[in-house]
């Protein structure tokens, strides 16, 4: 069989294997629950998950199941019933217990290296502590101020930037601090860190606030 498009100066024929392949969808299954989940919109979450479980006879752990298969399937959104008021309020709610958390292994850190004693056991504590410290809190901090949505990044994405972030800033602290009159020592390191580390959490605390002002969408009721 002749092939017109290189008779005509058309080209070679294209190979079948260049075709792109059209693949089936297996389409998802209906969730069960999803009429019992609407008919009770405007209650608290667990409220929700429990009058599910109820009508339906089904295990509490399934009720949310379907409730959260329903937040999937945009078919409802969690919002919390008692926001809080202003940038000061979002830093002491639970939407930012990260960066409290943060800061009070910060202290952990300055208590095992200034306060416990420095015996076996204990220095081993110690050891682990500023490794970590060291190794991954200031990565992970820094990456929360780029990154402030959950699902922007996977919890392992999360984990290896924050470890690769921060083998890049503490050798840039160091050189800094090499140009200062304080040098390269335990305490200026020490503090240069800390600081360093909690202005990156309350920046990461900001992203994440500004963020929450458009879609507050996370929380309590249904």
């Amino acid at each position: 069989m002749v092939d017109l498009r290189r008779l005509f100066g058309g080209g070679s024929p294209r190979d079948e294997r260049d075709e792109p392949e059209v693949e089936e969808v297996e389409e998802r299954e209906p969730n069960p629950l999803e009429e019992a989940v609407l008919s009770h919109v405007g209650e608290s979450l667990s409220g929700v998950v429990g009058r599910v479980a109820s009508e339906k006879g089904v295990k509490f752990e399934e009720a949310a199941r379907g409730v959260f298969r329903a937040v999937e399937d945009g078919r409802v959104r969690l919002v919390d019933p008692s926001p809080p008021e202003g940038l000061f309020g979002y830093f002491a709610s639970a939407y930012s217990l990260w960066f409290w958390l943060v800061c009070g292994f910060v202290g952990v850190v300055l208590f095992t290296i200034y306060a416990m004693p420095q015996v076996y056991p204990l220095v081993y504590l110690r050891y682990a502590a500023g490794a970590i410290y060291v190794l991954y809190v200031p990565g992970y901090t820094l990456i929360e101020a780029l990154y402030p949505k959950a699902d922007e990044l996977e919890r392992l994405e999360r984990f290896a930037l924050g470890v690769g972030l921060s083998l890049a800033l503490v050798p840039l602290v160091g050189l800094v601090l090499n140009y200062t009159p304080w040098g390269i020592r335990l305490d200026p390191i020490f503090a240069s860190l800390s600081l360093l580390t909690v202005a990156l959490g309350a920046a990461g605390v900001y992203r994440k606030y500004g963020y929450w002002l458009l879609t507050r969408g996370v929380g309590g009721s249904v």
